[in-house]
């Protein structure tokens, strides 16, 4: 993806976006969920950031708040064999004073999951905070704890951001990156400043010994604005596309009420941002099996009949199994309506703002997800990947 485009699909979103408050008990002891969908029939997409979350990188953190849903909605596009792939995304962050010095200043925040409202809520719960940042210890730390796949042909990518040297901490990082090229995990490095910077402190180097790519970011660039006509209908479908969703279950309510929160932490950022939310809902890696009713019942995980009374939503309380099985169906079959407008919409509105966006001055500095996309499409062309 050249740079003009990714910005066309990109270019109302703003780095200095300001997180809307969430509750607290929406992140405290949230438990990592596995990925329901990686099975075995099906490739798999996995992904893993890592993201220096010291003081000076606070434009690092907004461009992953707000470019999340545009480097989604374009991994959604993954095909191997001609069969969808399944996305797995996983986040640490280090580099910040404010984690455990024991632990090297580093945390696992959400290990491999789909579940992408609860990592779009994490990322903007993120706080920065003056630190150490010890890229070889974040990344050994990633390829010990997170549950690599063991398939060959499935895309294994880390991506480690950040702008201190490469070389920093009592972990060397050649031996860290020599692990994770024994799983066959790619590892990527994004250098927030200068090229010559970026080179001379390690960064390339790392990325080289992993068979990944070095990129440099202007972590504080900002997007042109451009309002977009489709971006008013998007907004209205999205809660149309709301309205389908059945919470059951004792978290179906506070998840429910996490997925509001996330639209209204896009809407906030830019209405771009909003849009490309919107467009990543519409597409086959958002699915929230382990509460709405919809995406459980087609996924096969629960059985309708056999659900008890209390765990089932407001809609379907005191129904037969024949009346829940209608109203279930009738949401499918709205939510997938819906679905397949926003993104003919989407379609409409990534041409209109390729178009306009060929209008303004050509922009040199990339941003965090023109390094993770053309690095993601890059590398999964080896493996056999393409993109429709």
């Amino acid at each position: 993806m050249n740079t003009r485009h990714s910005l066309a699909l990109l270019a109302a979103a703003a780095c200095g976006v300001v997180a809307l408050a969430l509750q607290p008990a929406a992140l405290a002891g949230e438990p990592d969920r596995p990925p329901v969908h990686a099975r075995a029939d099906h490739p798999v997409v996995q992904l893993a950031l890592l993201l220096d979350t010291s003081n000076s990188m606070d434009g690092l953190i907004d461009q992953a708040r707000t470019r999340l849903w545009q480097i989604v909605k374009d991994l959604s596009r993954a095909r191997q064999d001609g069969r969808r792939a399944r996305l797995e995304v996983a986040l640490f962050e280090y580099g910040n004073n404010g984690l455990a010095a024991e632990s090297g200043y580093i945390r696992q925040v959400v290990a491999f999951t789909d579940d992408l409202d609860r990592l779009s809520a994490e990322l903007f719960a993120l706080r920065t905070n003056g630190g150490d940042e010890y890229c070889g210890a974040v990344i050994a730390r990633a390829v010990a704890n997170l549950s690599w796949s063991h398939r060959a042909r499935d895309l294994k990518l880390m991506f480690i951001a950040g702008n201190e040297p490469f070389t920093q901490g009592s972990v060397d990082f050649r031996d860290a990156i020599r692990r994770a090229v024994g799983q066959g995990i790619a590892v990527n490095t994004i250098f927030c400043g200068p090229q010559d910077e970026g080179m001379r402190t390690g960064w390339k180097e790392g990325a080289m010994l992993a068979d990944g790519t070095f990129a440099c970011i202007d972590q504080n660039r900002r997007m042109p604005v451009i309002d977009c006509p489709q971006d008013r209908e998007i907004a209205r479908l999205n809660e149309e596309l709301n309205r389908t969703y059945l919470a059951y279950g004792a978290e179906g309510s506070r998840r429910r009420e996490m997925q509001v929160a996330q639209d209204r932490n896009a809407a906030a950022a830019a209405p771009s941002v909003a849009a490309e939310r919107a467009a990543t809902k519409a597409s086959s890696v958002y699915r929230n099996s382990s509460w709405d009713l919809v995406d459980a019942v087609k996924d096969g995980g629960v059985e309708l009949e056999e659900m008890k009374e209390e765990d089932l939503p407001e809609q379907l309380k005191g129904k037969s199994a024949e009346e829940r099985k209608k109203i279930v169906a009738e949401n499918q079959a709205a939510r997938e309506r819906t679905q397949q407008r926003i993104q003919e919409l989407a379609r409409e509105r990534e041409a209109y703002l390729a178009a306009e966006l060929a209008k303004l001055p050509e922009q040199s500095e990339a941003s965090l997800d023109e390094a993770v996309l053309n690095s993601v499409r890059a590398q999964a062309v080896k493996v056999g990947y393409s993109f429709e």
